[in-house]
């Protein structure tokens, strides 16, 4: 299955997203991590549009081909992700989505299920899919990643910038070397002195100091009435095992709308890559789609 490179404005950014297949059974958004891409979604999009599924990818933001903001410490938080995501949908006319949500992915999902942040979105996100994430995220996780993602390194050469991603992103388990080329191929810009970085504004670790509670989402999520499927890396360190026992115990998990699965082989955050991965997705989307009226054709 291929896929359409596109551009659209959002909230006045220029915001690139792939589209792939049909929405013969209904559409799926799918937002990838906090330094990651829309590219990193290419299997989990391959195989939800083989079986009848268009599925969007977006660049948020400040990563991959989308715009930087030139207000960073305004618009690199959940809440402004969630107003592009409510203007993408617009601006695509979607009416309703599963939503399939990779680490920042996943809590820009949350925020939009809820309809908090932004209330037309409450009843058009029909499930939410966390990879990896909770409303409430390891510390020293995240003091990890701020460090690595808020100081990005240039290499003079490609296969070095590769032989590093290899070793930051070792957490999401098993990737082919063809997936591993991609993977950095599509996370790549080249610096005014030629040597390549990783494909985004470092600028968007801002969310960390500007918004420091912006992660703290509990609100959110125990106001969602839709199904939620959990996926944890089982070795996690950002979504520890008493933080998922606690998503059991409250909002979707208390109304027996939370269907939790730990994935074996993987920390933060899985690749959703291999079969398992894919499976799992699909079936919980499927599981929980709307009548075909409330699909559009687009």
């Amino acid at each position: 299955m291929t896929f359409t490179s596109n551009y659209i404005t959002c909230a006045g950014l220029e915001i690139h997203y792939t589209d792939w297949g049909k929405a013969d059974k209904g559409t799926v958004i799918a937002w990838h991590g906090l330094a990651r891409t829309g590219r990193d979604m290419d299997e989990l999009a391959a195989h939800l549009s083989a079986q009848g599924y268009r599925v969007i990818c977006p660049d948020t933001v400040g990563r991959g081909l989308s715009q930087w903001s030139s207000a960073p410490e305004q618009e690199y938080c959940l809440a402004f992700y969630a107003r592009i995501a409510r203007e993408l949908m617009d601006g695509l006319q979607l009416r309703a989505v599963h939503w399939v949500g990779t680490s920042m992915g996943g809590a820009i999902g949350t925020l939009c299920a809820a309809g908090l942040a932004e209330p037309s979105l409450k009843h058009r996100i029909l499930s939410l899919t966390l990879n990896d994430n909770a409303p409430e995220l390891a510390q020293t996780a995240i003091d990890r990643i701020k460090a690595y993602a808020g100081t990005p390194p240039a290499f003079a050469t490609v296969t070095e910038l590769e032989t590093f991603l290899r070793q930051v992103y070792k957490p999401y388990g098993w990737l082919s070397d063809a997936q591993w080329r991609r993977l950095t191929e599509t996370s790549t810009r080249r610096l005014p002195d030629g040597s390549v970085t990783p494909h985004y504004d470092p600028a968007m670790v801002t969310q960390f100091t500007a918004h420091p509670n912006d992660y703290l989402i509990w609100p959110h999520y125990d106001a969602i009435q839709v199904p939620v499927l959990l996926l944890r890396g089982v070795e996690s360190d950002l979504v520890l095992p008493e933080t998922a026992a606690e998503m059991r115990r409250r909002g979707p998990g208390a109304r027996g709308l939370l269907k939790h699965i730990d994935v074996p082989g993987c920390g933060h955050a899985p690749a959703l890559n291999v079969p398992n991965q894919l499976e799992w997705v699909l079936q919980f989307i499927s599981d929980h789609a709307a009548p075909d009226k409330m699909h559009p054709a687009t």
